[in-house]
């Protein structure tokens, strides 16, 4: 199989979604929905806390990367790590911003934000004394509306360049400040 520049072969640049999930409030745990969640262009997820005009408005994690802290001995799910969107197949660390992916028949997002810093300690980083939300987590900017639903394809459009016209400087170098 031939490989792209980035490291990402084209069985790794396509997957699917295993939950979408969602919470009013931040700093908690999401909610897996059983139906299908709304994205707004420029905005993110309908009813989710973390909408709005900002760069991180939608998050992905890989159920992948849950199964190690499941590993670790840790009772966790979908959702858990507050992600909107659990994905299962697709090497989402190995994306660089700028990386335009397809999700479902509609939705378009851009990656804006790789990791975060961890202001104020989770309770899986209590539970665990670590937290892999701040290096795996990736974050969104909503391109296109639609509907996102269990089972829908994810997909890589574009490969980015590892920059992201939506993400301020100042989250950048937020993150290179802080160790990982």
């Amino acid at each position: 199989m031939e490989q792209e520049a980035s490291g990402t072969t084209a069985s790794t640049a396509r997957g699917r979604v295993r939950s979408v999930n969602v919470s009013k409030r931040k700093g908690t745990r999401k909610t897996p929905c059983a139906d299908a969640i709304e994205i707004q262009a420029h905005h993110g997820i309908a009813d989710d806390a973390h909408a709005g005009e900002w760069h991180r408005q939608v998050s992905l994690l890989a159920w992948e990367s849950i199964e190690k802290a499941r590993a670790l001995g840790l009772d966790v799910a979908e959702g858990d790590f507050a992600e909107n969107v659990t994905t299962e197949g697709i090497d989402l660390l190995s994306l660089p911003m700028g990386t335009r992916m397809k999700i479902g028949d509609e939705v378009e997002l851009e990656l804006s934000q790789i990791g975060k810093v961890c202001h104020t300690k989770c309770a899986i980083y209590h539970l665990a004394g670590d937290c892999i939300f701040p290096r795996e987590g990736i974050f969104f900017v909503a391109l296109k509306d639609g509907r996102i639903r269990t089972g829908d394809t994810v997909e890589v459009l574009e490969m980015g360049d590892g920059t992201c016209s939506f993400t301020p400087p100042e989250a950048l170098a937020e993150l290179a400040a802080t160790p990982r």
